[in-house]
């Protein structure tokens, strides 16, 4: 079964992103970067679905760093923000996101974004 990391402060959305893919995969969840720092180095994940706008390191920063030193080439990641401005997307598509997903969302969406990236 794939992993999926759910990395956004927002309870009620890990809960619903959970609901949705959680017969399908194993989901692991961070509320923040640090812990998804962790959760990287110790689940492994085939793909994470991240926040932006986070306290802390931001999920444009965070995705930026992952980027540089993750060890695992076919990690995909799918970026999902309240940012659905243009230059925003094409800012977290150049920063290394894999697709990138606006709040609020249809979890159908999101099912199909994860299925184009091949990880079923």
């Amino acid at each position: 079964m794939k992993k999926i990391l759910i990395v956004d402060d927002q309870v009620l959305i890990r809960k619903l992103i959970t609901l949705t893919l959680g017969k399908k995969y194993h989901i692991v969840e961070a509320s923040n970067t640090d812990e998804a720092s962790l959760m990287l180095e110790q689940e492994a994940p085939d793909l994470v679905v991240l926040d932006i706008m986070m306290p802390g390191i931001n999920g444009l920063e965070w995705l930026a760093m992952v980027k540089r030193h993750n060890k695992n080439p076919s990690l995909k990641i799918i970026l999902l923000s309240a940012r659905g401005q243009t230059a925003d997307i094409h800012l977290g598509l150049a920063t290394g996101a894999d697709a990138y997903i606006t709040k609020p969302f249809s979890p159908i969406d999101l099912i199909s974004k994860i299925s184009t990236l091949c990880i079923e």
